[in-house]
């Protein structure tokens, strides 16, 4: 039996009972006074939402963005000194946690870990906090190190000129175990945290102090403490990059106000103008949703973080943080709250505090009554997975001379006008030949036709000859592109939020935007830097079913994936198959490039699948006629009715499609046939001058890359990539954060695009990673292009971006 999981009181109860009393009191009492705690605590105490009901609204949409950034889930950790109180791993044991779930990490100045070690195990963003020292070297000496580490803003503290009283620690007269120092600071004294903190810290910082963090770093830049409107102003007046409603970090007055109540008036003096977070008193998912619903972006967590890590390390601090997304989860769904940017004060009673709302609607700011609120529109609409695609048309509508590794396109040089008509003709031709009257003919192109596809017995017949996938016509349903397949599968297939869909991880965007149109939330799979193993999805599939839910389907493009461009070595395509049958769950096979990749290529899953585990989802867009979007999907597994009548999935993904798009387009599917008729079947033959010139484009790629960066340099910038066999795609490792500020500057700077690898991590990583395409352009191009990009890479990593 699987024991059940720990309540958040319990994580405390166990903590307590692990620490040592006066380690336990240094931790519990928050970095201020208790009292401020304390009263922090009872706002929340106080607060209560509104539950709504027979709302509609899905599965919430947790993610947010911040700086640029999608975050998984709007809260990160706050900044806590020497972690290693709580676990001898401290920070590193945090970062490897909490990035498991894509949670952000502020790292103190006090971290008991160094900077390098938090970010090589990290695998979400990393900020970091500073205090502003006496002697200013120390403070630039830290800001410039973590930069190097890969962390991505600072998070100065601005309201600790005078350090909390802190009762509990003067009663246990408590200093620091020995080897418990700030890892990333020089040598000193620091036994008594309290001591250090009123001898170095400097009393007389003004707002000046931001400028001077932008002449030592880059980094954006968020102050920490502010409890005021006018102060809020001030900081973006100053260049603040972000605002962090607080008041853990020094004495506070006698009735200032507890964060939450500080919360609305600056909310209202932001207005939208920089992220707002909040920190203090979080304690459980409906303290993160009453912040939101009150003006904060996001929150971050604190104390109870350190409960999950003095328990069981890592592994401790993943799983609570997971119970407070479950909390989360659950108080959207019971407040009827779709998705982050929905949040506002009508979900709040009970705490007699100002309520002001986050983003004022289009009707608030032009007066216009007739207008759409876009926050009352589905979360898909506001989710940034939908958004990432638009962007990259939008940077390459904006810079039309840049040369583009973006698309994912095939290569226009292929394409006659005239070979539509043709092909259109052959099919024609072959129904009359086949005895079909003109007026059938007719009916066949003009008419809507069969929902599950008129060419299914040619798209049959082309499995069999191409991929040695034996299957009835009557599995096959043809679909507008592999998207519709990919929609239609994950509507039959994730029933209840109880199933589970499970992807590798990085994977296409298009199966986490058709998840997120569901208010499917997917348990990502990382793949490892060789590629994808199935010890890891088996290890997903348990901690799944340890958490009471039903792991359904795995998506995987197992040959030249996008976007990493890995191919599954046969042995773990034996195995995968063996452990979708152990645990009962299907696989939904999606690989589009096998047919234009040179080379005798590996057996599909679907070819090697004895037991109907594997649905596969097919598109001709690569091989034969992008612009006819027509795909399909096969899925011969047996459905059985409550009557004990039985059918093919096929038949169910037929229904759902009826009302979807009714049916694909009959010319397309046309053209298509005709497309199959004159290879014989067999679009690999079709397709050898097609996969050749791939072929080629991708060697070209590589050599250019090796001529751009000799061993040497590229060992000392820390530029690396993978040589894929085939398919359109490759990654590149950069010593960048590449995300989508720096690809408007290689854009705009250097002619040269490229796709953010963030993009195609569900739940956060990737961040220092980029995938180029090879398939769109000719070799000349593709040799300028990756000059061009190696001119950038250089400047980017000189400017520390």
């Amino acid at each position: 039996m699987t024991a059940r999981p720990l309540t958040l009181a319990e994580y405390e109860d166990l903590a307590r009972r692990k620490l040592e009393p006066a380690v336990w009191d240094f931790l519990a009492g928050g970095a201020g006074e208790e009292r401020t705690l304390a009263a922090n605590l009872s706002v929340f105490d106080r607060l209560r939402l509104r539950p709504r009901v027979l709302t509609g609204g899905g599965t919430p949409a947790t993610a947010t963005r911040i700086l640029g950034r999608t975050w998984s889930l709007p809260f990160g950790i706050a900044p806590m000194a020497y972690h290693t109180l709580a676990h001898p791993e401290g920070e590193v044991a945090t970062a490897r946690g909490a990035g498991r779930l894509g949670v952000p990490l502020v790292a103190g100045t006090f971290a008991s870990r160094t900077f390098e070690s938090i970010a090589e195990a990290a695998a979400a963003p990393l900020w970091l906090q500073v205090y502003c020292f006496r002697d200013r070297s120390v403070t630039r000496d830290l800001v410039q190190r973590a930069e190097h580490a890969g962390f991505e803003a600072i998070v100065l503290t601005v309201d600790a000129p005078h350090l909390g009283r802190r009762l509990r620690d003067v009663r246990n007269d408590f200093r620091l175990p020995d080897g418990v120092v700030p890892a990333n600071l020089p040598g000193g004294n620091y036994s008594s945290p309290g001591g250090h903190a009123r001898t170095e810290f400097d009393p007389a910082l003004d707002w000046s102090t931001i400028q001077w963090l932008r002449s030592v770093s880059s980094l954006p830049v968020l102050v920490k403490g502010v409890l005021t409107a006018e102060d809020a102003r001030l900081a973006l007046a100053a260049g603040a990059d972000g605002i962090v409603v607080s008041n853990h970090g020094g004495r506070q007055l006698d009735g200032a106000p507890a964060t939450l109540e500080a919360l609305p008036e600056i909310a209202q003096a932001v207005a939208g103008g920089c992220p707002l977070l909040l920190d203090g008193g979080i304690r459980r998912g409906a303290d993160v949703l009453a912040a939101l619903a009150l003006g904060a972006d996001a929150v971050l967590l604190g104390r109870p973080v350190l409960h999950g890590l003095a328990v069981n390390g890592a592994q401790g601090v993943e799983d609570l943080l997971g119970l407070v997304a479950g909390e989360l989860t659950e108080a959207m769904t019971l407040t009827g709250t779709a998705s982050v940017a929905a949040a506002g004060p009508q979900l709040v009673a009970g705490a007699d505090l100002p309520a002001t709302p986050r983003r004022p609607g289009p009707a608030e700011r032009d007066g216009a009554a007739g207008d759409l609120r876009r926050d009352e529109l589905h979360g898909s609409v506001s989710d940034p997975v939908l958004d990432t695609m638009n962007f990259l048309n939008e940077v390459t509508q904006r810079y039309p001379e840049a040369i583009s590794f973006a698309p994912g396109r095939p290569y226009a040089g292929f394409f006659e006008t005239e070979q539509i008509l043709t092909h259109l003709r052959r099919y024609t031709d072959h129904l009359a030949e086949s005895g079909a009257t003109p007026e059938d003919i007719g009916s066949a192109l003009f008419q809507y036709g069969p929902t599950a596809g008129q060419i299914r017995e040619l798209i049959a017949d082309t499995l069999r000859a191409d991929e040695d996938i034996d299957v009835p016509a009557e599995s096959v349903v043809v679909t507008v592109g592999a998207q519709e397949a990919m929609l239609i599968a994950l509507r039959a297939l994730i029933a209840s939020p109880a199933d589970v869909l499970l992807v590798s991880s990085p994977c296409y965007v298009g199966i986490t935007g058709a998840a997120r149109l569901f208010d499917i939330v997917p348990t990502a799979v990382p793949e490892a830097p060789d590629g994808f193993r199935s010890a890891d999805l088996e290890a997903a599939i348990l901690a799944e079913q340890a958490r009471g839910r039903r792991p359904r389907a795995f998506y995987i493009v197992p040959d030249h994936s996008n976007p990493s461009g890995t191919t599954m070595p046969l042995a773990q395509r034996r195995e995968l198959l063996d452990l979708a049958e152990r645990h009962d769950i299907l696989i939904l096979e999606d690989s589009p490039y096998r047919m234009v990749s040179p080379g005798r290529q590996l057996p599909t899953l679907k070819s090697l699948d004895r037991s109907r585990r594997v649905v596969h989802l097919g598109s001709f867009s690569k091989t034969l006629f992008p612009g006819a979007r027509v795909g399909f999907a096969v899925a011969d597994q047996v459905v059985v009715g409550a009557d004990g009548a039985t059918g093919l999935l096929a038949d169910e993904l037929t229904r759902i499609k009826s009302m979807v798009t009714v049916n694909t387009s009959p010319v397309s599917q046309a053209v298509v046939a005709g497309m199959l008729l004159a290879a014989g079947g067999r679009t690999a033959d079709f397709n050898a001058g097609t996969a050749a010139y791939y072929g080629d484009a991708m060697r070209t790629t590589l050599r250019e890359l090796g001529r751009c960066f000799p061993e040497p340099e590229r060992t000392a910038l820390g530029v690396r990539w993978n040589e894929p066999t085939g398919g359109f795609f490759l990654a590149v490792d950069v010593p960048f954060t590449a995300d989508n500020t720096a690809l408007e500057l290689a854009a705009e700077k250097f002619g040269v695009i490229w796709t953010p690898m963030a993009y195609f991590f569900p739940q956060g990583g990737g961040e220092r990673s980029l995938r180029l395409s090879v398939s769109y352009l000719t070799q000349p191009q593709i040799a300028e292009g990756v000059q061009r990009l190696a001119d950038f890479i250089r400047f980017a990593a000189d400017a520390r971006l």
